[in-house]
């Protein structure tokens, strides 16, 4: 088992995660009968992607010998109303680190192989831009 999820009420939950007890709220959004309060079920889907394409771009990195610490993303999710679902996802890194053409191109294409990415619908777009210092 992965993670364990429990209905708190009010559109709310609570996950926990299995192996090292880390709890994740979450909560409807304003625009879906919600109180906002928390990241949304759609909301972690998008913060996931970006994640995800951070860890695959941080095992490469290593590999490389390229810090990319306290490099940060931007996450912009995008709904579509019907059906109600994510429409697009803007993803805007700005990467801190002194990484080369080449090293840069290869954390690039690293991050769109993903599992995240790779898993999540093709009729979600996405909008993926690096920016480097």
């Amino acid at each position: 088992m992965t993670s364990k999820v429990t209905y708190l009420g009010d559109l709310r939950t609570k996950s926990i995660h299995v192996q090292s007890g880390s709890e994740l709220i979450s909560d409807a959004p304003l625009d879906n009968n919600g109180k906002g309060e928390a990241f949304s079920p759609t909301d972690t889907v998008a913060n996931a992607l970006a994640s995800c394409m951070f860890t695959i771009m941080g095992i490469k990195a290593r590999d490389l010998n390229v810090d990319l610490v306290d490099s940060t993303a931007e996450v912009t999710k995008i709904m579509n109303a019907e059906p109600r679902r994510i429409g697009a996802i803007e993803i805007v890194f700005d990467l801190k680190s002194d990484a080369d053409e080449k090293n840069r191109i290869i954390l690039e294409r690293a991050a769109m192989t993903c599992p995240v990415f790779l898993s999540l619908n093709s009729d979600i777009e996405k909008r993926i831009t690096f920016n480097w210092k």
